[in-house]
């Protein structure tokens, strides 16, 4: 296999891998909310995991700090401390299912950034896209609810899907200009910086104000362990690092899987006092998504291939 194309697969199984690791992310949330943590109790010590992790990793390697590169990492994490915010606060209000599917609207979201800032879009990635927004839609809509079921959380989380879209574009753009290690260490640490601060001027009951019950509990350090190491120091470094071998749109695609796992995870009851109900629409719709992956990755070579002319129909 050519280098160029091995550097390809490495790259989408990188972030494949990532979005199954996001993905157990929203179950770990909503368990520690679940277990009386605020918003910003989870946020502050995840982020503060995350970032002592990729600083360990980053004074190991000896990574130099350019000052592009930070000013890079400056702008993801004010981006991402926002995204974080609103989707953590939207788990109180909403399912860690819908959650996950609402968050995986940014497919649709990321093409349309992309084009503001003059990407070129590839008409298998934007064909990838609407297989995966018809998908999201047959997921999120609960019929006979009011207002589809459409709650405060499912708001905010469109929101951060929104922001994700931003997010997954700018670090498409800065990753291939600044260190991998560079810009994941500096937005996780600008995260975890800005939620700590927050959360600090909080009064009760929201900060870490009655945070002592649900700390002592072995199953929160675990979901809280979970999300700094895995979610956060290994995902972030991966997308940093490995999302600059492929555009925005197409990585976005890759990432649409992630509301799939979250629903798999959540439906399975293997985390405690998680267990949500999905119809056969619902799950209809998780098909589309992971066939919209395949339809942005494979669909470009079956084109090509069809294009070949074979060389017993060129001699008759």
């Amino acid at each position: 296999m050519p280098e160029s194309r091995a550097s390809h697969l490495l790259a989408v199984l990188a972030l494949a891998a990532i979005a199954f690791v996001w993905a157990g992310g929203f179950p770990a949330t909503k368990y520690c909310i679940q277990a009386g943590l605020s918003v910003g109790a989870i946020l502050s010590i995840r982020f503060a995991i995350g970032t002592a992790g990729l600083g360990l990793m980053v004074v190991l390697l000896k990574v130099p700090f350019q000052r592009r590169a930070v000013l890079d990492g400056l702008w993801l994490g004010l981006v991402l401390t926002t995204l974080f915010w609103l989707q953590t606060d939207g788990l109180r209000f909403t399912t860690t299912s819908k959650s996950g599917f609402i968050t995986g609207l940014y497919v649709i979201f990321t093409p349309i950034v992309a084009l503001l800032v003059g990407d070129r879009l590839r008409p298998a990635h934007s064909l990838g896209a609407l297989v995966a927004l018809t998908g999201l839609i047959l997921l999120v809509r609960e019929p006979g609810a009011a207002w589809g079921g459409w709650t405060r959380g499912d708001s905010e989380t469109l929101v951060a899907a929104v922001l994700c879209g931003f997010h997954i574009v700018m670090t498409a753009h800065f990753s291939r200009r600044s260190s991998g290690w560079v810009l994941a260490f500096v937005q996780v640490a600008v995260t975890g910086a800005i939620s700590l601060a927050i959360t600090l001027a909080l009064p009760a009951p929201y900060g870490f104000h009655g945070a002592g019950p649900a700390l002592a509990q072995g199953g929160t350090w675990v979901a809280l362990a979970f999300m700094g190491i895995l979610a956060t120091t290994l995902a972030f470094y991966v997308q940093s690092t490995f999302q600059a071998r492929l555009g925005a749109t197409e990585s976005a695609v890759i990432f649409s899987s992630e509301p799939v796992w979250t629903a798999a995870l959540a439906v399975s009851g293997w985390i405690p006092g998680i267990r949500d109900q999905l119809s056969p629409i619902q799950l209809m719709g998780g098909g589309l998504i992971l066939a919209a992956t395949f339809v942005a990755e494979l669909g470009p070579r079956l084109v090509r291939r069809s294009r070949v002319i074979d060389p017993e129909d060129a001699i008759g």
